[in-house]
């Protein structure tokens, strides 16, 4: 066979293998090479030089197929108030914390205490924050409350009412609050005085002096000197 007739058929067989190669789908690149000597056996002229036929083609590209991602949802929710949202607890809370401090007027402290309480409402701490915070309330107002009942009812003393207004075991009003209190009493601190002598005379059966030290101790009922005078001097 010719040179000729040979490249004429590798040529054809190269064609063939690219058609085949894009019918596939693939992608790359394919070098054919052959080598191919030139030249008839029997002539008398010196032999041609081998001919090396390189022929590279690059198939045309396929576009790779699209495979399903997983989809991660991201589920992003603002931020809501708990009056805003469903939770029951923070609403509940809250409408304790309004019954306590309007109807037994408790400080912000003793309303927190309360509400948190395993032996009281039980709340979260979260949710009787959220309730304090939120209470209509004049804590003021709440203070003098309590010094008028405590004057009024037990007859204390001024310094009596403001211990307890400001103790951890009594009321837990703030400084301010039961100094806010005291100050806007309208009580006779004397007849306070002349009231809890009596009751020591005719239910503990004290003495006059017994009595006297008891009204002006800072460990007892912390009338001053004058106000324990006037008692003594009327009972």
């Amino acid at each position: 066979m010719s040179a000729s007739a040979r490249l004429s058929l590798l040529l054809g067989a190269f064609a063939l293998s690219l058609t085949a190669c894009s019918a596939a789908g693939e992608t790359e690149t394919v070098v054919v090479t052959e080598t191919v000597t030139v030249g008839e056996p029997t002539s008398t002229t010196p032999s041609a030089a081998p001919v090396t036929v390189t022929s590279t083609a690059e198939a045309e590209p396929v576009p790779r197929e699209t495979t399903a991602a997983s989809v991660e949802r991201i589920s992003t929710t603002q931020a809501e108030s708990p009056q805003d949202s469903a939770n029951s607890e923070y609403r509940a809370a809250l409408g304790k914390a309004n019954s306590y401090a309007n109807n037994q007027h408790m400080s912000k402290s003793g309303l927190y205490d309360q509400l948190t309480s395993p032996y009281g409402e039980g709340f979260t701490p979260d949710a009787a924050q959220y309730a304090v915070e939120n209470v209509s309330a004049d804590w003021n107002a709440n203070a003098l409350a309590k010094g008028q009942s405590y004057a009024s009812q037990q007859d204390m003393s001024l310094q009596g009412v403001y211990d307890q207004l400001t103790s951890e075991y009594g009321e837990e009003f703030t400084a301010e609050q039961a100094q806010y209190a005291v100050n806007n009493l309208q009580i006779d601190w004397s007849a306070n005085a002349l009231a809890k002598a009596r009751s020591y005379r005719d239910n503990q059966n004290m003495s006059e002096q017994a009595i006297y030290q008891q009204l002006v101790s800072p460990y007892g009922e912390q009338f001053t000197p004058g106000e324990a005078s006037y008692a003594m001097n009327n009972l």
